[in-house]
């Protein structure tokens, strides 16, 4: 840990993205713009479906709405400030700015995260508890859900965003990644990080492992309940209702463990640039498509 006293603080940061990759940003700035343009026109075009259509007013598609709403925001949280540098070459992001995208897209991810523990709850008392479905999932407490996920992925995120602000920068200043991320800005601090990653840790256990859980455990008893189920053709209308919801989950948390539990060294941390794209980029332009087929 470099001693900082006698060092001036940096007010910028360079995130190198795909700097390694000169030739191909034109090309690059073309695929990630139209894959923007697609996320952002397919998840608004469910949330106003969502909206306007009778028929969708329930529960799943409540929740399937502000899921489409969260990626839209999310998505938007990085992309913009990508295809600006795509375009104009210009890597540079104030300290502010950087700990700003990381504080909206951080939050948005770990409201996803609610999210899809809510929605796979749901499918778990349609399928496992249909008789009281209705009177369970209530209009009230599908808003509560609802918002209980919205605070829950700003609420962390705003306390670890306070800790992070704290830590003063005066030594290297480049990111090699393609956004933000906690851990490689944590690293580029010359003071003591130790309560930051302590507060990043308990945060982590607390507000983003119990959705994990939840989602895994509905899972669970929701696959256990089809298998029982004794006609081929019940047990395929079952698994209908939640296969969609169950690809989009396994593509997010996929690739969000891959990303997060593979060494950062070498050839690997290019591969986790790529990885982190699909959380990043591919999760919240392909759940459209999902949920619409």
């Amino acid at each position: 840990m470099a001693d900082c006293r006698n060092q001036t603080a940096i007010t910028e940061f360079f995130l190198l993205g795909f700097g390694d990759l000169p030739d191909l940003q034109i090309l690059l700035f073309l695929m990630f713009l139209v894959i923007y343009m697609a996320t952002v026109v397919g998840n608004t075009l469910i949330v106003v479906l969502v909206v306007a259509d009778q028929h969708l007013h329930s529960p799943m598609y409540f929740f399937l709405g502000n899921l489409s709403c969260v990626e839209t925001c999310y998505t938007s949280a990085i992309m913009p400030w990508m295809l600006a540098s795509l375009l104009t070459g210009d890597k540079t992001i104030s300290v502010s700015g950087c700990i700003t995208q990381l504080y909206f897209f951080g939050s948005l991810a770990a409201t996803e995260c609610c999210l899809l523990a809510v929605m796979s709850y749901d499918r778990y008392l349609a399928i496992c508890k249909p008789l009281h479905y209705s009177t369970l999932m209530n209009i009230r407490f599908s808003f509560q859900l609802a918002a209980g996920s919205w605070l829950n992925g700003f609420l962390p995120i705003t306390i670890f965003v306070l800790f992070l602000s704290q830590l003063i920068f005066c030594g290297p200043n480049e990111i090699d990644h393609l956004y933000c991320d906690p851990l490689p800005l944590i690293e580029l601090s010359c003071s003591d990080t130790h309560q930051v990653i302590l507060a990043d840790f308990i945060l982590a256990c607390v507000f983003t492992l119990p959705p994990f859980l939840l989602t895994l455990t509905s899972y669970m008893c929701i696959i256990a309940t089809i298998l029982r189920i004794p006609s081929t053709t019940g047990r395929q209308k079952a698994f209908s209702t939640c296969s969609s919801h169950l690809i989009v989950v396994t593509i997010f948390y996929g690739t969000l463990m891959i990303v997060y539990m593979l060494p950062k060294r070498g050839t690997l941390r290019d591969l986790n640039k790529v990885l982190s794209l699909c959380y990043m980029v591919l999760t919240p332009l392909v759940n459209p498509l999902i949920y619409s087929l």
